[in-house]
């Protein structure tokens, strides 16, 4: 969420993020609002202070009938005045958080087919050498969807055997590059509350494209993400710039109704209603985020060069970018079966706007208090990357290859 102050301040910035970002939402009418709160809370103050000095009048002695009329007067005033103010800032705080966050000067402009490419890494496998993964995931009885579906509907499955073994040996490996990269590994609640929710900026454009599962006669939602539980983990504190930044990684199964995915690459695992994820969370001071943002991806990178999957790296137009990101990168790995890159992870500069909404603050060691920035990258998402690595390793024969880096955790197999 973003400051009114803030808003006021900036007010071509934000225009800017709200016509970039394609969202719908009229400055004038929100500032308009503000201003009807500001006068009230004035009139609210001095209806306070003059309460004050009638009360301070009326000690030590029998007050006069028109000065407990007066006060009479003052407090009905003050009552409606206050449930105004009150109804005023409910709808401010609401209309808010429905105003997405800025984008940085370096963010390309334009919708999906407008992202910029920074860089590529890694030789491209041949369309001959390379088998669908799903086809081939089902023929060695390594998933089944079939009675995922059965038991839980459309999009669930079940892995099995050295698919299974495989995801194993992506999170145990995911989890040794992020402890090494300075990150304290953490499991998570696979539920979080409504304030949560919106605290992470998870606003869809249109009411069709709400992604989470709710859980009917509760304030709770099934996490789309790690990044959910771990932005609130410091909810309603004020951190000490000596400990920042605090750099969490958070494993945990992903929810996703995937709404709005019309049209998009929908086959076997590449894009399901529950997953699992490690990922990469970041608390740190304002001027530090732009840094961290760039440490994030270079783990995000280090990751697919040692599992020698080809990929590059985007930078995400502002069309695509979603309410609580100033910028963002993907990374896309090559699909020898489409011959084209496809999604793989990103990571997002969210600047202020999640830590501001849950009240997430820093002390700095002049002892000014400010907005703590975060940032959230993922390591290694588990159904996508398995697609990435059977597209990548498995041969016509029927084996898997095992990465080098992933033997020790696979018994030393050469193959699967």
């Amino acid at each position: 969420m973003l400051d009114i102050n803030f808003i006021r301040e900036n007010r071509a910035d934000v225009e800017r993020a709200i016509k970039e970002k394609r969202y719908k939402i009229s400055l004038s009418d929100l500032l308009k609002l503000d201003d009807e709160r500001r006068e009230i809370l004035k009139k609210v103050e001095d209806l306070r202070r003059e309460k004050n000095e009638v009360a301070s009048k009326m000690k030590g002695g029998k007050p006069s009938p028109e000065l407990i009329e007066k006060g009479k007067k003052i407090k009905e005033s003050l009552s409606l005045d206050e449930k105004k103010l009150s109804e005023l800032e409910t709808d401010l705080k609401t209309r808010l958080k429905s105003v997405p966050n800025i984008i940085f000067d370096d963010v390309p402009l334009g919708g999906e087919e407008d992202s910029v490419e920074v860089k590529s890494w890694g030789k491209k496998r041949p369309k001959s050498e390379a088998v669908d993964h799903l086809d081939y995931a089902v023929s060695r009885d390594w998933v089944d969807f079939e009675r995922g579906s059965k038991v839980a509907g459309s999009k669930f499955y079940y892995l099995k055997n050295e698919l299974a073994l495989l995801e194993n040996a992506l999170t145990q490996y995911g989890i040794s590059k992020v402890l090494e990269a300075g990150f304290n590994f953490m499991t998570v609640p696979d539920l979080v509350s409504s304030k949560i929710l919106e605290g992470c900026g998870f606003n869809p454009r249109t009411s069709d494209q709400s992604d989470e599962y709710f859980v009917e006669g509760e304030d709770l939602a099934l996490i789309a993400t790690a990044e959910m539980p771990l932005t609130g983990y410091h909810m309603d504190e004020i951190l000490d710039e000596k400990d920042l930044p605090l750099c969490y990684a958070g494993l945990s199964a992903c929810f996703r109704k995937e709404a709005g995915t019309y049209g998009k690459h929908t086959r076997g695992l590449f894009r399901v209603h529950q997953f699992n994820k490690l990922e990469m969370y970041v608390f740190c001071l304002p001027e530090d985020s732009k840094k961290m943002h760039e440490k994030i991806l270079a783990i995000e990178e280090d990751i697919w060069q040692s599992l020698k999957i080809p990929y590059r790296v985007i930078n995400i137009a502002a069309g695509d970018l979603g309410s609580p990101a100033a910028k963002k990168y993907d990374i896309e790995y090559w699909s020898p079966v489409d011959e084209k890159y496809r999604e793989l992870t990103s990571c997002s500069n969210c600047t202020d706007f999640q830590a501001r909404s849950l009240n997430i603050r820093v002390r700095k060691q002049s002892g000014e208090i400010v907005v703590a920035h975060t940032l959230n990258g993922t390591a290694v998402s588990l159904a996508r990357t398995m697609v990435a690595v059977i597209e990548n390793y498995a041969k016509k024969d029927g084996k898997l290859i095992v990465p080098d880096v992933l033997k020790p955790y696979l018994n030393n197999k050469e193959e699967l």
